[in-house]
């Protein structure tokens, strides 16, 4: 069984230096029957290595130099003081490797595909990280399509969870285990994507899968186990739903859940779709009628309310394919922002009391500079031009070129796709999950993107696309895909991306789906300067952190990033964040804005560390 801890966890003071840190649950001695047993202390590497008797912080020996792991600020506690790196690391392109054969992840999405061209086969699937075990080492969810055609989807392949186990391999390294059987998940729905997110505030994570027809909800049960509950929640969409995103959206301290649903497209009574030779092709989404999107609202007793209609969360001819929540208006409210395809993307404003407005058009987000809808898959956030306002990143159709709309402030947003360099570029893919951070820890966000085209007709040479990976110069974003690695050279169809530090070290890695060959799980190598990396706890917040903004301040400049709700393309990124600080070695200040309206301020952090940062209970501001 699994035991539950709301509060501390452990609290280490070794000759002065201070390590607190909290995680949801600790393994009991015996796993969870048919799991398996999490390797020994000798092998396994905590969640925030605890440091040795001698008082110096535990260092990691990786990519040339120390990355030291100890003292996180908790409650406007100082920060650790540990051993630095050395300074004036040169930055690079960032360089990726695909371990996903070495590490025993061995995952295909399948589409189905039977020559029939059904609109179903072009979308999913997705990917999400967690840490269902709550062992501290981060676990893969893949949502998993089949047959689209099947009446009887008993004989078709099910959604996998894989479970990481450190030190398992030569030289430390991770192995993931297939333990689906023993999760008691099984999801045989036509699945597109995934969410990831504790809906309950126990601190284990929960998993919400969109599919074509009933979407499922399971409760993580604590002990290595999940519970299907989605009709006693309430959350049993019936309709063809992409994405989705967990988010506060009424700031009450649980997470409320924005579904992405899409056409009105029955894969067992599929719409005759020809070309202009009359052989059969997939339908444009011009076609087929929308179905609106829904919005959950959580009530605490582990039910949720439908509130779309309700709270402002609608508008003309959405076709959803992915969604991100965040504060864009700098109002420490959440607003949504959803990708449609072929119409106009939403932009709905937060008015307070879990109300929305829709505002793209007035803000400058909803069309491309020309005036012009896109087919937008994919979204990407983060502050690339350092101003402090949150700038979205859209991937699209083939010969439509990704948009990147720079965000400013009170006067809306612009698309400066051209201006800064990936119009041209990004005109000849067609692209779906994407990632927006930093990635070799320059200071500078970097953008990831899986391309793939969305039909496989005879002689198709843009069914598989090489992914792209774009470095950004301070001015200009330019393609550094050739330097970035083998991957970025193999042609794929790429649907999600997630995001995690999988393996501790600092830095970010990336899980990517691929339509019918295998995933592929990318070990960042990049030579990089210094970090922090920051996970929550929330008190009155959610209890992940979900909406969580952070300030990071030092001599050299000031970083922002906020852990936002969805993202990507029907995938969940890892809820931690990375800042990265260049060559900057020195301390640094830190502002947390918590969603429950707390502002927490932390001085002297020294970089090259986890923090993990407790919100104060109420009667301990």
């Amino acid at each position: 069984m699994f035991r539950r801890l709301t509060r501390l966890a452990s609290l280490i003071a070794t000759g002065g230096l201070l390590v607190v840190f909290e995680v949801g649950c600790t393994p009991a001695s015996k796993p969870p029957a048919g799991v398996p047993a999490t390797p020994s202390a000798a092998t396994a590497k905590p969640a925030v290595p605890a440091p040795p008797a001698s008082g110096s912080p535990f260092k990691i020996e990786r990519k040339g130099r120390p990355i030291t792991a100890g003292g996180p600020h908790l409650d406007g506690a100082e920060a650790g003081h540990g051993a630095s790196p050395e300074p004036g690391m040169e930055t690079a392109c960032p360089l990726f490797e695909d371990l996903h054969a070495a590490l025993g992840l061995d995952f295909t999405y399948s589409n189905g595909e039977a020559g029939e061209s059904l609109m179903v086969e072009a979308i999913g699937g997705g990917v999400g990280w967690l840490d269902y075990d709550c062992d501290g080492h981060w676990d893969l969810y893949f949502t998993q399509g089949g047959d689209p055609a099947a009446a009887d989807r008993s004989g078709q392949p099910i959604d996998r969870l894989f479970r990481q186990l450190p030190g398992e391999l030569p030289g430390g390294a991770s192995r993931f285990v297939d333990v689906t059987e023993a999760s008691l998940i099984r999801e045989p729905a036509y699945s597109q994507g995934v969410a990831i997110g504790d809906f309950d505030n126990d601190g284990f994570d929960d998993i919400y899968v969109t599919n074509v027809g009933r979407n499922t909800l399971f409760q993580n049960l604590g002990d290595g186990t999940f519970g299907e509950v989605t009709d006693s929640a309430g959350v049993g969409d019936e309709r063809w739903s992409s994405s989705a995103a967990w988010a506060d959206l009424d700031l009450d301290g649980d997470l409320d859940l924005y579904v992405c649903n899409y056409l009105k497209y029955d894969p067992l009574h599929p719409m005759d779709c020809r070309n202009v030779r009359g052989e059969a092709r997939i339908c444009h989404p011009r076609d087929v009628e929308h179905w609106p999107d829904e919005c959950y609202l959580n009530q605490g007793d582990g039910t949720f309310r439908p509130v779309a209609a309700e709270r402002g969360l609608f508008g003309p001819g959405n076709k959803a394919l992915g969604v991100v929540v965040a504060d864009f208006t700098n109002d420490r409210r959440p607003d949504i922002y959803v990708a449609n395809d072929t119409t106009a993307n939403f932009l709905f404003v937060n008015q307070g009391e879990g109300r929305f407005q829709e505002s793209a058009v007035l803000l400058g987000c909803a069309v491309d500079r020309n005036g012009m809808a896109q087919a937008s898959m994919g979204l990407a956030v983060g502050d690339y031009d350092g101003n402090g306002w949150l700038d979205i990143y859209s991937t699209h159709f083939y010969d439509e070129s990704n948009t990147l709309y720079r965000n400013l402030g009170n006067n809306g947003f612009e698309d400066v796709t051209g201006i800064v360099g990936l119009h041209e570029p990004t005109l000849p893919r067609l692209g779906f999950g994407t990632a927006m951070a930093d990635f070799n820890q320059d200071g500078r966000q970097e953008l990831l993107i899986a391309n793939g085209h969305i039909e496989n007709f005879p002689g198709n040479p843009l069914l598989r696309m090489k992914p792209q990976l774009f470095s950004f110069d301070g001015t200009r974003f330019r393609d550094c895909s050739t330097a970035a690695g083998g991957f970025f050279q193999e042609r794929q169809v790429g649907r999600g991306v997630a995001l995690a530090d999988y393996d501790g070290d600092g830095d970010l890695d990336a899980a990517v789906v691929h339509q019918n060959t295998p995933a592929a799980l990318l070990e960042n190598r990049s030579q990089r300067g210094h970090f922090l990396a920051v996970r929550f706890i929330g008190v009155q917040s959610n209890r992940r952190g979900i909406g969580c903004r952070v300030t990071v301040t030092s001599a050299d400049g000031q970083w922002v990033q906020e852990l936002c709700g969805g993202s990507s393309f029907a995938s969940s990124h890892q809820p931690q964040l990375i800042v990265g600080l260049g060559e900057r070695a020195g301390p640094c200040s830190l502002q947390v804005l918590w969603p429950s309206g707390l502002t927490q301020s932390l001085s002297d952090v020294l970089p090259d560390r986890l923090l993990v940062i407790r919100e104060p209970s109420p009667e301990r501001p």
